[in-house]
């Protein structure tokens, strides 16, 4: 009779060593393509965001460089609204209401206008204190950070993807502070029209 003999406990012990040094070795592979695809994922968004910017810009001028605080452009039979430089802002009752603000006058919830009226396709996304649960992008504003012209401090608009921040488990609310060093961004400053994309690991 033929005995059939299985693998001895040696035998085991060195195949799960090899399969522990394999995986060791291919992990951090794997995390860095996940950061990657987060850096790929920001960019990709910021430059159809900033090629909107340029159409909304060229679609002014193309106008007659249309101002005052209600200007408008029209672009796809969409009506958008610019600041005196040519620039998507909001109203100061949101996308299509009240008056046009000024790039110092900028809120998250007009950089939320901005990013939802130019995109032809937005993503989900939230403002500044609210649950980033189940949304990709997190929007807040930086006073004062942008551009500074005659003594004017221009507002940054800030956009977070939100797969790169640390959220709390019970709010949803992002931890710590929030800023251009914390996850993967993009800024907007509404007085040049320039995006700036900004990529930390956490």
């Amino acid at each position: 009779m033929n005995k059939q003999r299985g693998f001895s406990l040696i035998e085991l012990i060195i195949v799960v060593v090899i399969l522990s040094l394999l995986a060791v070795t291919a992990l951090p592979r794997f995390v860095n393509i996940s950061e990657q695809a987060e850096d790929a994922s920001v960019e990709g968004v910021a430059g159809g965001f900033a090629a909107a910017v340029g159409l909304v810009r060229a679609q002014w001028e193309i106008e007659g460089r249309p101002t005052g605080n209600q200007a408008l452009i029209t672009m796809d039979l969409t009506q958008i609204r610019v600041n005196e430089f040519g620039f998507p802002t909001a109203g100061t009752g949101g996308a299509n209401a009240g008056t046009n603000l000024t790039p110092s006058q900028m809120t998250a919830n007009a950089c939320k206008s901005v990013f939802d009226g130019i995109m032809q396709s937005p993503v989900r996304s939230v403002t500044s204190g609210n649950s980033a649960n189940n949304v990709r992008y997190y929007i807040s504003v930086r006073s004062g950070a942008g551009q500074t012209d005659n003594n004017v401090a221009y507002d940054l608009c800030v956009y977070h993807l939100v797969a790169t921040l640390k959220l709390d488990s019970n709010t949803g609310i992002p931890q710590g502070s929030v800023d251009l060093s914390t996850g993967n961004s993009f800024t907007y400053n509404p007085a040049t029209g320039q995006v700036q994309v900004y990529s930390n690991n956490f």
